[in-house]
C-alpha cells in the first residue's frame, strides 16, 4: 500500500475511503486472539467433495437450494467448514471466527469483523433472497452464528483504519472502509454490469458469465449461482468455468510459450494459435482441469484433448484451448436462454479481453457483439467505485458507473466463423457425456 501511494504521488490523508475485493469462498479460520489457525481453504480446494455430497443427500436438501439459491458444492465456504470439523477436529475446536480472504485483510486493518452480501452469498450460509444469515441452514449444519461476521451492503462503511492499520499501510488512521465485494461482484461493478440485459464474460484463472437481475433468479438444477449483487436491492446469476485462463497457463507451464522474442508469453501463444484455422481443424479442448461447476456440477470431471491426428500442431492445440474455454462459457449463455435472462450487451473482462484473437473467438462463439471497457482491472476498479459511493462521491452505484465507465472497443462476430464454431459447439457438448464414466475412474485413480 505504501508503494502504491508513492507510485500515485499521494499522501495517506488524501484517501477518502478504502474499498476491498478478493477471491471468493475461501475459509480463513481464527482463534480467540484473532490469529490464523491453519492455512486457508480456498475456492478451488476439492477435498470437500464428501461434505458436499453429504449435504446434497440430506433429507430436505431441496430446501437448502431454496434458502441459499445454490446447491452444495465443494467450492462454497460451508463445505470447507464441515471438512475441518470432520477431518481436523482439534483445529475446529479452536475456531472462534470465520472470515473470507478479503475480509481477513480488512480485519487486520480495522479490527472489524464484516462481510458484504455478495461474498456472503458464496458461503452457502446466507438466505440470498432475504439478504441475511440463514437461521435454518445454521441450525441444520450446527454452525454457530457467532462465528460469522456482521453483514453489510457493499457500499456501506463498515469500519475505519486503525492505528496499526495506518502504520502498516500509510493510510490515515480513521479513514473509512466500505464492505466491498468478492472479485466477481466487484468486477461486475467495475465493468458496469449493474442492470438487467448487460452481461459480462470474464476470463481469469476461472471464467465467469455474470448477469444482473432485479430479483433472485433461481436455476432449480443448480447449474448457475444466484447471489446478492454488490448493489443494494439487486441480485445476479453467474456460471463458472473452473479452469478458464488456467487452461492456457497450464499449457504454457507444461509445454512452453515458444521462442522468446521479447513479447509476453501469452501474446506468443495466441500469435501461434492464429496460424490454425477457425475450429482448430477438429481439435477440441474440455477445460476441466479442476473439475467443473457450470453446467456439470462435477468435481470429478477431467480435462480432455480430443480429435488429434498426426497432422495437428501446437497451433491447433492452443487454438482449441482458446475455443474450448469459450465453449465452456457458452454453456452458461445456453442456460440463460432457458431461464430467459436477457443478453442485450456483452462485455469481456480479464485476460480474455486483452487478446485480440481471444476477443474475436468469444464474439464468434457467443455470436454476439462484445465490448471491452477502458478500465482493465475490473475488481479493483469496482472496489474503488464502491468506496467512492461510500465516501459520498456519488449517491449510488448506478450513478457512479454511468459517470466513470466507458467502452473502449467493440468486436463484431464474423458470420462464417460463427457457422463453424456453432457446429463445433454442438460436438463439444457431446464429449463430456461420452467421457463422464472415464472421468470418474480417472478421478479415483488420481493422487492429486
Amino acid at each position: 500500500m505504501k508503494k502504491a501511494l508513492r507510485s500515485a504521488k499521494l499522501r495517506g490523508e488524501e484517501i477518502s475511503c478504502v474499498g476491498f475485493s478478493g477471491q471468493m469462498h475461501g475459509a480463513v479460520l481464527l482463534d480467540t486472539k484473532g490469529e490464523v489457525i491453519r492455512p486457508a481453504l480456498i475456492w478451488c480446494d476439492q477435498r470437500t467433495d464428501a461434505q458436499a455430497q453429504k449435504l446434497a443427500a440430506t433429507p430436505g436438501s431441496d430446501r437448502l437450494i431454496q434458502w441459499t439459491c445454490n446447491p452444495p458444492l465443494t467450492n462454497f465456504t460451508l463445505t470447507k467448514l464441515l471438512w475441518v470439523r470432520e477431518v481436523e477436529p482439534a483445529n475446529w475446536e479452536r475456531v472462534r471466527f470465520v472470515m473470507l480472504p478479503k475480509d481477513y485483510v480488512r480485519f487486520r486493518l480495522t479490527g472489524e469483523r464484516a462481510i458484504d452480501m455478495a461474498d456472503a452469498s458464496g458461503t452457502l450460509l446466507l438466505d440470498v433472497a432475504k439478504r441475511a444469515w440463514s437461521a435454518e441452514v445454521l441450525r441444520r449444519t450446527e454452525i454457530d452464528r457467532e462465528l460469522l461476521p456482521t453483514l453489510f451492503e457493499s457500499p456501506a462503511v463498515c469500519g475505519r483504519i486503525s492505528k496499526e492499520g495506518a502504520d502498516a499501510t500509510g493510510l490515515k488512521e480513521g479513514t473509512p472502509v466500505v464492505a466491498g465485494a468478492g472479485d466477481q461482484a466487484a468486477g461486475a461493478v467495475g465493468m458496469g454490469i449493474t442492470r438487467a440485459g448487460v452481461v459480462s464474460a470474464t476470463i481469469g484463472t476461472s471464467g465467469v458469465v455474470f448477469a444482473a437481475t432485479d430479483r433472485p433468479a433461481l436455476d432449480p438444477r443448480g447449474r448457475l449461482h444466484t447471489f446478492c449483487h454488490a448493489i443494494p436491492g439487486r441480485w445476479h446469476v453467474m456460471g463458472v468455468t473452473q479452469a478458464a485462463g488456467l487452461s492456457l497457463r497450464w499449457f504454457r507451464d507444461r509445454f512452453g510459450a515458444g521462442p522468446n522474442d521479447g513479447h509476453d508469453p501469452y501474446e506468443r501463444l495466441t500469435a501461434e494459435a492464429a496460424h490454425a484455422p477457425v475450429g482448430a481443424d477438429g481439435v477440441f479442448w474440455l477445460p476441466y482441469l479442476m473439475g467443473e461447476r457450470t453446467p456439470h456440477l462435477d468435481p470429478s470431471a477431467r480435462a480432455a484433448l480430443a480429435g488429434l491426428s498426426a497432422s495437428h500442431t501446437r497451433a491447433h492445440v492452443i487454438r482449441a484451448i482458446l475455443e474450448g474455454v469459450a465453449f465452456s462459457l457458452k454453456d452458461t449463455f445456453t442456460i440463460f436462454e432457458e431461464m430467459k435472462v436477457p443478453v442485450d450487451r456483452l462485455r469481456l473482462g480479464g485476460g480474455g479481453a486483452r487478446s485480440p484473437l481471444w476477443r474475436q473467438i468469444q464474439a464468434d462463439v457467443y455470436a454476439h457483439e462484445v465490448e471491452i471497457v477502458e478500465a482493465e482491472e475490473g475488481a479493483a476498479y469496482g472496489a474503488a467505485i464502491l468506496a467512492g459511493v461510500g465516501a459520498g462521491a456519488w449517491k449510488n452505484v448506478d450513478e457512479a458507473c454511468d459517470a466513470v465507465i466507458r467502452v473502449a472497443h467493440r468486436v463484431r462476430p464474423i458470420p462464417e466463423n460463427c457457422t463453424v464454431l456453432q457446429r463445433n459447439y454442438q460436438t463439444y457438448r457431446r464429449i463430456y457425456p461420452a467421457l463422464r464414466a472415464v472421468f470418474e475412474v480417472a478421478s479415483r485413480a488420481s493422487v492429486n
